[in-house]
């Protein structure tokens, strides 16, 4: 673990062909000659289809097929898609309606996938689209994020989707009757867009016998399954691929309903078919994130120790709970690590709602911010009621003493929280913010200063497989199971493998995304990526140095076990011959031992990692307009052994800009139709380069004990601390005008009303 332990940045190789416009996106590698896919959609959020006539579709200019869910079933699909069930706090199984991959009988949210028109060209395709007639009777839509309303799903009555509920009720309820003092905050946690910069595409292919789909996804497994068994198909006669993805964000993991379409056009037409997303139809039909209104509780002692924490949330779900686990994303939340804090007790509830508006799974890049959002703002409330510093407060109840065993059960290994947040303290120069804040009210802004620390569980399988083969031109290839989104896989596997073995970082080709050369693999997503790949990898590793040490003994006269490697070249004291591992690959090729040219492995860690940190933000509101600038903003991870801590650095910031979008500015607005009203960048505020401050970053790593790199994802955690941070910094901002309720997204007009309530209020 030497070289791995000395943190060398390195630039990802990846960027230059992507910076010159070399990069092979969906879009860009589609077959020649491929048909193009347009998809028909909802015009409306709820309504009962009466008929549905694609007959002139059929029959206009350039249009080779129309397909519609009878077609499917026609054909013998199964058009269900894979759904999550969640189980109900009585023991009793949650919703579990269908989704269709074409709308069946109901409309259940605007721009849900109706019928799939294939033509010539896109614009023949949208023009047959036209055509197609549309006879629904209209229903109530259901927006409200409570339960009953019209029911959308005759499984779920009364929209309730779950109501699902984890811990120790009784003894959190004794916690909380024998409390010296109770801080309740309502927690708002509004819904967002994913908008990657490149958006959901996909084309298929079909030779006759089997199926090539390629999507730009997180990961080809799940989807191989999914699609074989929809178009019942054996999985040997089933490819996917993934090429590149121009960003992921846990929204492109799910399989999509024109996936399943696409494919069966290219396998009814016996042409290649591909569909692309545009901006617009994205915002309708892309899985969102968040959505979530939490009610959460902090039970303290006389001396400002926590005794117990309880919360209640309700989710929106969308029209369905179906695709990378909608629900899931719920339980991740419910399922709340207590943090940083040791907390004796707690209970949670989850109530999930369904509504009429598009899927709510993302994580938008974070996937547990929504848990540490609502504990961090309600640490930040209880810090203000109960009088005390909120860095006071948080040290009092950090844990102190590993490895800790949560309420929820997740074993913390190591940490040193006090550690992080005092070298955060330093770095964020909170000594020096009286000062700065005074100088900001010299000019009449308002200005606060917000804490957050975080800790996270990095989730998802924690298996992964590898395979390095050695080439005949010289090198090798490693072939990995994870699928990068753009966080630089291809220069991190690659450094990595060359790291451990010696050979030439130039001479190793990357592949990943392909369900015919990979066997299986676990995607991407929860920041399992390095930490998984890099495990398998050195089990990989260490096979070889056995397998070649074995084989070269004999070259070099002497037994297996004085064969030695140094990271570099195999040695043995008494023999002049110091292959590198080429070198012993040409050499094992050259004598017929062609068993040593391939190694595949498949490894599991051990134990979880929980990469931990504390973000600081500074925030200046202009009295007269509202405008909130984040003016300073400091980070300290803790994120053990980094592989390239440039890399580090850059996944912190993007997740932080992504955090300061939400807070700032983003917000998914419907009607009380069901219609959506932020549905292009006219409408939906991404954030600017002027809304992101330079993001001071430093590390105070304690190595992990759970993998043998010592390592913690990090993926995500530039979000998971930004929201609370932001928000926490407002409050502060606001607090001394009597302002005791603040949610996001903090724009010119929410804060400009909120002001001129408190002017009003002290008038």
């Amino acid at each position: 673990m030497e070289k791995f332990g000395k943190s060398q940045s390195m630039k990802r190789s990846e960027d230059v062909r992507f910076l010159t416009g070399h990069g092979r996106y969906v879009d860009d590698i589609a077959p020649e000659g491929a048909l193009h896919a347009y998809m028909f959609r909802s015009p409306v959020a709820h309504a009962v289809i009466g008929t549905l006539d694609v007959s002139a579709a059929r029959e206009a200019e350039g249009v080779a097929l129309v397909l519609t869910v009878d077609d499917l079933l026609a054909a013998g699909m199964d058009v269900r898609m894979a759904a999550t069930v969640v189980p109900n706090r009585d023991g009793t199984q949650g919703a579990d309606p269908e989704r269709p991959v074409l709308a069946r009988g109901r409309l259940r949210h605007v721009g849900e996938p109706v019928a799939l028109i294939v033509a010539e060209t896109m614009q023949q395709a949208k023009d047959a689209a036209e055509l197609i007639e549309l006879d629904y009777d209209e229903l109530p839509a259901h927006m409200e994020l409570c339960a009953g309303g019209e029911t959308i799903h005759a499984e779920a009555p009364d929209n309730r989707a779950f109501d699902w509920g984890m811990g120790d009720q009784a003894a959190t309820e004794e916690a909380f009757a024998k409390a010296a003092r109770v801080v309740r905050l309502e927690v708002g946690d509004n819904r967002v867009i994913v908008n990657a910069m490149e958006g959901r595409g996909c084309f298929a292919e079909w030779d006759g016998s089997r199926i090539h789909l390629a999507f730009n996804g997180q990961g080809v497994w799940d989807m191989k399954g999914e699609l074989a068994q929809a178009m019942g198909l054996d999985e040997a006669d089933v490819r996917i691929t993934n090429p590149d993805v121009g960003g992921g964000f846990g929204m492109k993991a799910a399989s999509y309903p024109e996936y399943f379409c696409v494919a069966q056009a290219a396998r009814v037409l016996g042409r290649p078919v591909r569909w692309y997303s545009e901006r617009t139809e994205g915002m309708l039909s892309d899985h969102a994130g968040r959505d979530l209104v939490t009610m959460a509780e902090l039970a303290f002692d006389e001396g400002h120790r926590i005794l117990g924490y309880r919360i209640h949330t309700i989710c929106n779900l969308g029209a369905y709970n179906s695709g990378f686990g909608q629900p899931i994303q719920t339980l991740l939340f419910a399922k709340v690590l207590t943090g940083t804090y040791d907390i004796p007790t707690a209970w949670m509830r989850v109530e999930g709602i369904y509504t009429n508006t598009t899927q709510v799974d993302a994580y938008r890049g974070a996937g547990r911010p929504e848990a540490i959002y609502v504990i961090e703002r309600v640490m930040d409330r209880a810090a203000r009621d109960l009088g005390i510093d909120p860095i006071e407060l948080r040290k009092i109840n950090f844990v102190k003493q590993f490895p800790y065993t949560t309420v929820t059960g997740e074993t913390y290994d190591v940490g040193d929280f006090p550690r992080v947040l005092d070298h955060a303290i330093a770095d964020a120069d909170v000594a020096g913010f009286a000062a700065r804040r005074a100088a900001s009210e010299a000019e009449g802004k308002l200005r606060g200063l917000g804490l957050c620390f975080y800790i996270e569980s990095i989730l998802g399988d924690p298996s992964e497989g590898v395979k390095v083969e050695f080439t005949e031109d010289g090198g090798a290839r490693i072939y990995v199971g994870t699928q990068s989104n753009g966080q630089g896989h291809e220069t991190v596997f690659a450094k990595f493998l060359s790291d451990h073995t010696g050979i030439p970082f130039d001479k190793i080709a990357f592949v990943q995304g392909d369900s015919d050369l990979i066997a299986q693999g676990g995607g991407t997503g929860g920041s399992r990526s390095v930490t998984t790949q890099a495990n398998v990898t050195l089990t990989a590793v260490a096979a070889m140095i056995e397998g070649f040490s074995a084989f070269l003994a004999e070259e070099m006269g002497v037994e297996p076990g004085e064969v030695r490697f140094d990271d570099e070249r195999f040695r043995a004291e008494g023999s002049n011959l110091t292959p590198t591992m080429l070198e012993a690959a040409a050499l094992a090729r050259a004598t017929g031992r062609d068993d040593l040219l391939t190694w595949s492995a498949r490894d599991k860690i051990q134990a979880r990692s929980y990469p931990n940190g504390a973000h600081f933000a500074e925030i200046e509101i202009d009295r007269e307009t509202g405008v909130a600038e984040v003016v300073k903003y400091t980070v300290v991870d803790d994120f053990g052994n980094l592989i390239n801590p440039m890399l580090a650095e850059g996944q912190v910031h993007g997740g932080v800009a992504q955090g300061l979008g939400q807070a700032l500015c983003e917000q998914t607005v419907f009607d009380e139709d069901g219609q959506l009203l932020s549905a292009t960048f006219m409408d939906y505020a991404l954030p600017r380069a002027y809304d992101v401050p330079w993001i001071k970053f430093d590390v105070e790593p304690v190595p992990s004990t759970g993998n043998p790199m010592g390592m913690k994802g990090c993926g995500e955690a530039g979000t998971v601390g930004a929201l609370a941070a932001v928000s926490n910094a407002v409050q502060d901002a606001l607090w001394p005008l009597g302002i005791r309720q603040v949610d996001m997204p903090f724009t010119p007009m929410r804060l400009w009303s909120l002001l001129g309530g408190a002017k009003q209020a002290a008038e």
